[in-house]
């Protein structure tokens, strides 16, 4: 028997799993804090992390309901009309429910018994505990010669976003990282289930990123955003560090 300690927790932009990407990098203005808790919290159990340009996290999918293992399921790539075992896909649906990412490193801070590891092009729900850090080695991580089974290559985008006059203004008034690009990239992956992506019925959705309720309706093939809101669930109080001289800003279904 293991038992695991988290090392760690994230507070990232993403409040709960609809509209957090199926991997990591698709979204590079995702950012989100990796906050080091004791005793690891420590300066030097990360000196030297900052010459590498990114990082593998080994972390916890939290967000699920214990127990709720399955051996076949359906991947969003497959239009979720095909089951795979679930050893062949990255599903949070698992025996042990244990996630890998593989995140940009943009800084380290380190304040008063603080360690604050910055990400960006992350793919893990807020307060996302985690079990380790390795650093990304290009050398030997990268395999030119992988094959990726049903998923050769990146997804492309799907679809085009628009915002209303009002969210295009509440956007500019916003005083973290640049939340239309993060808006724009998330619906260009169109997070919607895949069995409503061909449903040409005009439906109305929404998500929570940061404190905010970001809510848009589909056109066609266009994300239209229509109104930025409070969400109902407040951000937490204690933001996260920031390295010196960044602005501060502070899934997972079958994926």
């Amino acid at each position: 028997m293991f038992r695991f300690v988290p090392i760690g927790v994230v507070r990232s932009c993403f409040r709960e799993k609809f509209g957090i990407p199926r991997q990591p990098g698709l979204v590079e203005a995702a950012r989100a804090a990796l906050e080091l808790l004791p005793p690891y919290n420590q300066p030097a159990a990360v000196r030297g992390l900052e010459g590498f340009s990114h990082l593998w996290l080994v972390f916890v999918f939290h967000g699920l309901p214990a127990g709720r293992w399955r051996p076949t399921v359906r991947p969003p790539r497959l239009g979720g009309n095909r089951r795979l075992g679930v050893f062949a896909t990255r599903s949070g649906f698992r025996p042990n429910p244990i996630g890998l990412s593989a995140v940009k490193l943009e800084g380290i801070a380190t304040d008063r018994g603080r360690v604050v590891l910055h990400l960006a092009g992350v793919d893990v729900l807020d307060g996302t505990p985690v079990l380790d850090i390795k650093p990304y080695l290009p050398y030997v991580d990268r395999i030119p010669t992988a094959t990726g089974g049903f998923a050769t290559e990146a997804p492309s985008s799907r679809l085009t976003v628009e915002f209303s006059p009002a969210a295009e203004a509440f956007c500019g008034t916003w005083p973290f990282d640049d939340l239309r690009e993060l808006i724009t990239q998330i619906l260009r992956q169109d997070p919607r289930p895949a069995y409503e992506q061909t449903d040409p019925a005009p439906r109305r959705y929404g998500m929570k990123l940061y404190d905010r309720d970001v809510r848009w309706e589909m056109r066609g093939k266009m994300a239209y955003v229509t109104e930025i809101l409070p969400a109902f669930t407040p951000a937490p109080t204690a933001g996260p560090l920031r390295p010196a001289g960044r602005r501060g800003s502070p899934r997972p279904a079958d994926r």
